[in-house]
């Protein structure tokens, strides 16, 4: 076994093979970035190097910062997590030329599996299925639009070079081919610098299916059963689970056999994903399946397969790296049980998931869930990297039971100072069908509405809050955190006005005290009656404090305050009200339908708006780039383009106004 090793990666993957690697014995190097100085994954290792700046690209990327880094100390071999280098062949013989051990597969096996088009080719030939379509050569636009016609619509564009949904567009008639082809492409130029694209037909009913398979250096193979990842938004995974609904002792033969087969056809040695799609019109079928692509690296869904499995995944990549044999044989190896893993994101899911940023003021997640997480409360979720705030993971004994505890643990999670998907999370995990085991990569689309019809707030929450901010005052001194509460108007009737405001919305709040801690609130012209109120403080099981309010009405609800601003903790539903300051007059008004602004930090990759044309409500205006995703910005209503305020390669931040459109009155006339 080795005695130490380097992470060439970041966040939660990092802090995970940290945690095994302890569990080992075996001393850990981390990399960080500017913007990781701080970061968990650093303050876990046993030591750290920087190597370089936030963008991915000066730092992260970097092999010869990280071999580097490795060399200078002492590390026997780098581990690479997933995503970054990790399925990067130069990077496997960089490592090696160096003297070091790639923990994975060697670079011959991942470039025979790195091109989807070459993966087909070769999978074919192993008399693996594989799905109808083009993968070849040509890359003529017109070319490759008579090839779909051949295939037949709809159909699905994909970077030969892609991963993680990205460089992917489903066109369903073949006007819109060309213009998804070149947005296509320009996604996988800027993600993997490669705008090669291959073309498969689109399955109607699919389900997304993937074996866990594991090799070693000395021939042998096996497979740790299937994950279901079919709950999918914009081609990307949301929830997984394993194993997966349905299946049956023939598919899952056929299923495993096959990826075993495609394993050995590269000589494959670690940890790697072979992903089927699947026709799940009719049940799931041994003849209703075909190879999608190999993921050489660990996945980022596999500790489901580690708890139905009771193994530990990132202990075998060791062991086998270090030479040592498969742990188990294929018929030692079974299945216990059935987990979901959920993917916890800064996002605003009603923007249309658009990623988010922010300090986490308040972090919080449920005792009896598995969390891998490379967060804390305080960290900063930045612009630069993917933003995830952890995996919540439930393992039951069967998918019901599962299920019900994913449910409960996403309820019991609490993040204060950044959007996040929660809510989304959760109503997903309480939809019939998925609830019931039909599921397929559609559902989410075809749902979106119910899916992200979030709780309104009521106005008893928006007393409470009122309430908190006027009895939960932070003071200049102590460190009890009894000192942070500010004190009760225990005589006679006083009155306060609260302005606050509630997803960009000003509320006014009147409050009276009438009897010691009961009071009276004005809300929306409705008098709400909160009697017994007080506010305490408990502590969690690491002694942390946790802060609630109570009252005759409602008994003991945890919140969070931080610098103007209280967010509510109720059920699944978190509410988050700014609190302006007094003395400050904001005086900003809302942009309207006037102003196209930037709803995060990002980069301007193309600009169609022209000052003084003529635009219709929809067209397309700006698209910005953030976390290597394309965002589309459209015109908000007819009209003529007053000004442009950015260009293509310009770094915008949130909040940005990038074009402006004439006021209605003064349409007409030129600008």
């Amino acid at each position: 076994m080795f005695k130490k090793i380097l992470i060439a990666n970041r966040g939660e993957i990092a802090c995970r093979v940290i945690r095994t690697a302890k569990n080992l014995g075996v001393k850990t190097v981390a990399v960080y970035s500017d913007a990781d100085r701080s970061a968990l994954h650093v303050e876990l290792a046993d030591e750290a190097v920087h190597i370089g700046a936030s963008p991915v690209s000066e730092s992260y990327l970097l092999k010869e910062n990280i071999i580097a880094a490795a060399l200078s100390t002492g590390a026997e071999a780098v581990h690479p997590g997933y995503g970054f280098l990790s399925e990067n062949p130069d990077f496997v013989d960089a490592v090696e030329a160096a003297g070091l051990i790639f923990i994975g597969p060697s670079a011959a096996s991942i470039r025979a599996m790195g091109l989807k088009d070459a993966a087909k080719a070769l999978m074919e030939k192993a008399k693996v299925p594989v799905v109808p379509g083009y993968h070849g050569d040509m890359q003529e636009p017109g070319f490759l639009a008579a090839k779909a016609n051949e295939i037949g619509f709809p159909v699905l564009i994909k970077a030969r070079a892609g991963g993680g949904g990205k460089g992917m567009r489903r066109v369903n008639d073949a006007r819109d081919f060309s213009s998804a082809l070149a947005s296509c492409r320009s996604e996988a130029r800027s993600s993997f610098g490669d705008d090669r694209v291959l073309l498969e037909k689109y399955i109607l009913n699919p389900r997304h299916i993937e074996v866990q398979v594991f090799g070693d250096n000395h021939g042998n193979v096996v497979h740790l059963y299937e994950r279901d990842c079919s709950l999918q938004r914009r081609h990307q995974k949301v929830i997984e689970e394993a194993p997966a609904p349905g299946m049956t002792a023939e598919m899952r033969e056929a299923m495993t056999s096959a990826a075993v087969t495609a394993a050995k056809a590269i000589n494959y040695s670690g940890a790697g994903t072979i992903e089927f799609i699947v026709d799940g019109a009719n049940g799931l079928r041994p003849d209703g399946f075909w190879f999608m692509e190999m993921n050489t690296r660990l996945q980022v869904e596999h500790p489901v397969t580690e708890l139905i499995t009771g193994l530990d995944l990132v202990e075998w990549q060791l062991r086998v790296a270090s030479g040592e044999p498969l742990p188990l044989q294929q018929d030692d190896i079974g299945i216990e049980g059935h987990a979901f893993e959920a993917r916890l994101y800064a996002e605003d899911v009603p923007k249309g998931f658009l990623p988010a940023i922010g300090t986490l003021e308040h972090l919080s997640f449920a005792p009896d869930a598995r969390i891998d997480t490379g967060v804390v409360e305080k960290s900063i979720i930045s612009p630069f990297y993917d933003p995830m705030i952890a995996k919540i993971i439930f393992h039951g004994k069967d998918r019901s039971d599962a299920l019900d505890g994913l449910y409960a643990a996403l309820r019991h999670t609490q993040v204060a100072g950044t959007v996040t998907n929660k809510d989304f999370l959760a109503n997903l995990t309480r939809h019939q069908g998925f609830a019931s085991g039909i599921v397929d990569t559609g559902l989410i689309e075809r749902d979106i509405d119910q899916l992200t019809n979030s709780t309104k707030i009521t106005r008893e929450v928006i007393a409470i809050a009122a309430l908190i901010s006027l009895l939960d005052v932070p003071k200049s001194s102590g460190s009890d955190p009894y000192s942070l509460i500010g004190a009760f108007s225990l005589w006679g009737a006083t009155n306060n006005t609260i302005y606050m405001k509630y997803a960009g919305e000003a509320i006014r709040v009147d409050v009276l005290s009438v009897n010691g801690n009961d009071y009276e609130c004005l809300v929306a012209g409705e008098n709400i009656f909160m009697p017994q109120c007080s506010i305490m403080c408990r502590h969690d099981a690491s002694g942390k404090p946790v802060y609630k309010f109570s009252s005759g009405n409602k008994t003991e609800l945890a919140y969070a305050r931080w610098p103007n601003h209280v967010a509510i903790f109720d059920e699944s539903l978190t509410s988050t009200f700014e609190i302006p300051d007094p003395l400050v007059q904001a005086g900003a008004q809302g942009a309207g339908s006037d102003l196209i602004i930037s709803p995060m930090p990002g980069l301007v990759k193309k600009v169609t708006a022209i000052a003084g044309a003529n635009v219709g409500k929809g067209d397309s205006l700006i698209v910005l780039e953030a976390m290597k995703m394309e965002h589309t910005l459209v015109a908000p209503r007819d009209g003529v383009l007053a000004e442009v305020n950015v260009r293509e390669g310009d770094q915008v931040i949130d909040g940005a106004v990038l074009v402006a459109l004439l006021p209605a009155a003064e349409e007409g006339k030129t600008p």
